[in-house]
């Protein structure tokens, strides 16, 4: 909780606070239509079910040292970063079901670990070796 330290918080955060605040609307909107997704399709492709629960972890809000308002934030600190877990590995499920090419190297982007096993990018040989 490093904005405990800022001497300036009162003023950034009467700015920051809507903006954070309101992204739990378009979290949640799109936690209902990823989660719908995992259902359908992740059967569909022979994958199993993630467990939501290995990503998502909401518990800090029972620390009793904590304010009211640190237990609502650390709530959604806790769903939010949680979900965002969760959607990037369906999305690297997904990915590698229907991808499974390696990005152009670039020293600017950081591949995701799951893309480890992914054919080179431009190698056709091994393109057809592992996927026809």
């Amino acid at each position: 909780m490093l904005y405990l330290k800022n001497p300036y918080k009162s003023i950034k955060h009467i700015i920051a606070i809507p903006v954070v605040s309101t992204l739990i609307i378009p979290l949640v909107i799109f936690d209902l239509w990823a989660e719908i997704y995992h259902r359908i399709c992740f059967p569909l492709y022979g994958f199993p079910y993630l467990k939501r629960s290995e990503y998502v972890k909401i518990d800090r809000h029972k620390l009793k040292y904590l304010s009211f308002w640190q237990k609502c934030y650390c709530v959604y600190c806790g769903y939010g970063n949680g979900i965002i877990s969760y959607f990037g590995k369906m999305a690297g499920e997904t990915e590698r079901y229907w991808c499974g090419i390696k990005h152009q190297a670039d020293a600017h982007f950081n591949p995701p670990a799951h893309q480890k096993d992914f054919a080179e990018y431009g190698n056709e040989e091994e393109f057809n070796q592992k996927y026809k």
